[in-house]
């Protein structure tokens, strides 16, 4: 029997109260292969832009690329779409499931360019749907189909880039909504004993858990990591103190930092994109209600706030040392404010590439006591305290002093980090390219006894 390649990209079947698009394609993991389907790569987690007004809870979507026999693509789809139907809350308002399938055995270029848009900037269903009817394939989409742009887009983005592996360890039904009941020192012993090759499990500033949602939805916890043996190890190590449904390794970009497209001028900044751009600081940072820090960049082109919020830790502390003549590099969201309609960098990273003098005005010294001396208002010259000496004439004295910052890569505490967010302990450990490797045993269980 002739074996065919498809490609099936699901998108936005959850809600802000339940479900998950993950747990759509976990489940579909276990009926695809009962039907008789092998799996070409672990179901692909792709993280689309997260700063798009329509994104999704997490806005990933999914891809499942598997073989089969010819005979049986009828039947794989079928259940696919059926499982959308009895999984997706169609009922909630932004909900707009997308199904693509796609069954050329190589992905073109058109499809893996609008990917890499929809990750960086804006894409349109028109795209999508010009695409899938030049290139043949097929699309089912529910409500305002958005679903469908999301679903091409996990299609299109074949990883070939950098990328990270991420184990979903799932709940009961019954439990879904209740606090997440996972032994915490294990996650922080599990940490220490796998990083570097582990990350973003654990909020260090704070000593709280990353790796567990708080919404309603399936998920008990998942571990992100560098292969799929480390976030498997991983997973041994964690003690649920609830029963685990069922588990997956997901193949991904999160952590990757694909989101941020480097800008070469601050005037092609432009709204809802991740960028990373470099000025010259303009004046120096103010503090605005809520503790956010605001402090302007400029380069030949233009100028551009920039803003390090509350919980961003390290990154607004950074962010307050800097001063007007600073060179630095800026990685953010662009956004556009509704009352003033001026972009605003929302930072994640700060490079400082160079450190201006910092100069500090100081009065002059008495030249009989060498006591500091005192103003005695704006022209009116200086008076030592001490000796009672007075000085007409007089400036106050440039003094350049030690600067409490260095040049150096600062990122956003791990509380604060998008899912695409590359970490600190990431950087060294980049990937180039993937080629099909054989899959592990054992990368997917379900019905795991409570351990």
């Amino acid at each position: 029997m002739k074996k065919r390649t498809l490609h099936i990209g699901l998108d936005d079947t959850d809600s802000t109260k339940r479900g998950c698009t993950t747990y759509v394609a976990a489940l579909l993991v276990e009926q695809l292969e009962e039907i008789g389907a092998s799996f070409l790569d672990y179901p692909n987690l792709i993280r689309l832009n997260p700063n798009v007004p329509w994104k999704t809870r997490g806005n990933g979507a999914l891809c499942l690329r598997i073989e089969h026999d010819e005979k049986l693509t009828s039947r794989i789809k079928e259940a696919t779409i059926n499982m959308v139907e009895e999984q997706a809350d169609f009922e909630a308002k932004g909900t707009d499931p997308g199904i693509v399938f796609f069954d050329k055995q190589t992905i073109p270029k058109e499809i893996t360019i609008f990917a890499k848009k929809a990750t960086t900037g804006i894409v349109t269903l028109k795209e999508a749907l010009r695409l899938i009817n030049k290139f043949k394939g097929e699309a089912l989409g529910f409500n305002t189909y958005r679903g469908i742009i999301g679903a091409l887009a996990a299609i299109g983005e074949t990883l070939q880039e950098d990328y990270t592996y991420e184990l979903i360890a799932y709940r009961a039904a019954d439990n879904c909504g209740s606090k997440r009941k996972v032994d915490e020192d294990s996650i922080f012993q599990m940490d220490a004993l796998t990083k570097p090759y582990t990350f973003n499990n654990i909020d260090t500033e704070k000593r709280r858990l990353i790796i567990t949602p708080r919404g309603p939805d399936p998920i008990l916890f998942g571990v992100r990591g560098e292969n799929p043996h480390i976030v498997k190890e991983a997973f041994t190590m964690i003690k649920p103190l609830e029963p685990v449904e069922r588990w997956v390794i997901f193949r991904s970009n999160q952590g990757t930092d694909a989101h941020l497209k480097r800008v070469p001028a601050l005037n092609q900044l432009k709204p809802y994109s991740s960028i990373i751009a470099k000025g010259v600081v303009s004046q120096n940072p103010w503090i605005v209600p809520l503790r956010h820090v605001i402090f302007p960049i400029r380069d030949e082109s233009g100028k551009v706030d920039c803003a390090a919020y509350e919980p961003t830790g390290v990154l607004r502390k950074v962010a307050m040392k800097l001063v007007v003549g600073d060179s630095v590099e800026v990685y953010g969201a662009v956004r556009k404010s509704s009352a003033s309609k001026r972009l605003t960098v929302n930072l994640e990273k700060i490079r400082v590439i160079g450190l201006a003098p910092k100069i500090v005005y100081n009065n002059p010294l008495c030249a009989k006591c060498g006591r500091r001396l005192k103003s005695m208002g704006k022209a009116q010259g200086f008076r030592c305290e001490k000796c009672g000496s007075r000085y007409s004439g007089l400036a106050k004295v440039a003094v350049a002093v030690e600067r409490d910052l260095k040049t150096g890569l600062y990122v956003t505490s791990t509380r604060s980090q998008r899912h695409l967010t590359k970490p600190l302990r990431r950087y060294g450990l980049e990937k180039s390219g993937w080629t099909s490797e054989k899959l592990i045993d054992e990368w997917h269980s379900f019905q795991v006894e409570l351990m």
